[in-house]
């Protein structure tokens, strides 16, 4: 039997959708914004496609991880209970109960930790761990860089799955600072080498960074993205220096971390969220979305731009996604990604996928949807 510690952070992604990139220090914000949890619902995605019953599950009381398993009618101990305050409506848990309940479950000697949220949080259960104890995270965060979390939520299950409990390899615990995130500027460091389950086509990668040689493609591509433009289309641009090479180009400021909206070439609303993106989609029938996927990791959708959320899609249609890349980024980046939490909308893109990659030239690229 194989002893598992199940944690969830139930606040984690929240801030992506109301343009927060990120929910620590922030989550009485992002409630007040309207956000709503996004991780119980990704631990009952894990915790469904689990097929063994030789699983013993030891848990937090309420939302870091009770109740999700009490909905899947999964066995479980719960040996924490965190203290409710006069703002149970709002704040319940904090890094701080993550910790605690972590330290009683290692007391169980648990095979392994699996926690639903995003680097804050296992940035926060490694402090406890060290590099001893396997780890696996469900991605649920708005900013996904470590290397210890399974691709989606159905796949940790697969993960756990096939794992016989022994064989392990190395992830990274990487996280950014989310004020300096905020403010347009990426900060990033390593906290350590955690363990992981050997399954390499199953974790996700760290984020690459985007060479400096790119900066002539990156041009290339802006060009062409300028030539194509409509005068009666609105043109959102997701966050990366593939896209603010556009905007630098047209003269615009823009955020590079965020969402910003373009229409006749002129910049009329930056650092969108997911309510303004709706809002401005109203105004202008035609919209386009361009974004490019994460380097190394190949997420188009789904990790760090939450904003362009299934709504956002359902109103667009996938037919308004338009993704730029640069070569040397594809060339290690094998396989891209949508994940928008709908498996209908995922699907619904096909199993393979163009990508601009230079002045009037495209490739097309093979496609994951979960």
């Amino acid at each position: 039997m194989i002893s598992i510690g199940f944690l969830v952070n139930p606040y984690a992604g929240m801030g992506g959708p109301v343009g927060l990139k990120g929910t620590d220090n922030c989550v009485v914000e992002a409630l007040h914004r309207g956000a709503i949890p996004q991780s119980p619902l990704k631990a009952k995605r894990f915790l469904s496609g689990l097929n063994k019953s030789d699983f013993l599950f030891y848990t937090a009381g309420g939302n870091m991880g009770e109740n999700e398993l009490k909905s899947a009618d999964i066995p479980f101990i719960t040996i924490y209970q965190h203290k409710k305050t006069e703002q149970t409506h709002k704040v319940i848990t904090s890094a701080l109960d993550t910790k605690k309940a972590c330290i009683e479950i290692l007391k169980r000697n648990v095979d392994i930790i699996i926690f639903c949220g995003g680097d804050g949080t296992a940035r926060d259960i490694f402090s406890c761990t060290g590099p001893y104890m396997p780890l696996l995270g469900i991605p649920a965060g708005v900013k996904i860089y470590s290397s210890v979390f399974a691709i989606t939520p159905d796949i940790a299950s697969k993960v756990l799955n096939e794992w016989d409990g022994f064989r392990v390899s190395e992830g990274e615990i990487i996280d950014v600072d989310e004020e300096r995130y905020r403010n347009g500027y990426l900060d990033t460091h390593t906290y350590g080498i955690a363990k992981i389950p050997s399954s390499p086509k199953n974790i996700q990668s760290c984020k690459m960074v985007s060479s400096g040689d790119d900066s002539q493609m990156m041009h290339e591509i802006a060009s062409f993205i300028i030539e194509i433009m409509q005068e009666d289309t609105l043109y959102l641009l997701g966050a990366g220096s593939t896209t603010k090479a556009i905007t630098d180009k047209l003269g615009l400021s823009k955020t590079l971390l965020g969402i910003d909206a373009i229409f006749q070439k002129n910049l009329i609303a930056s650092d969108l969220n997911e309510e303004k993106i709706l809002e401005l989609s109203d105004r202008y029938p035609k919209t386009k979305i361009i974004i490019s996927p994460i380097g190394a990791q190949g997420f188009v959708l789904g990790r760090g731009n939450q904003q362009i959320s299934k709504k956002v899609i359902q109103k667009t249609g996938i037919e308004s996604l338009i993704i730029v890349a640069t070569e040397y980024k594809l060339k290690n980046t094998k396989t891209l990604y949508i994940d928008t939490g709908d498996p209908v909308i995922n699907h619904s893109f096909g199993k393979n996928i163009s990508v601009i990659v230079g002045y009037r030239m495209a490739v097309r690229k093979k496609l994951n949807n979960y």
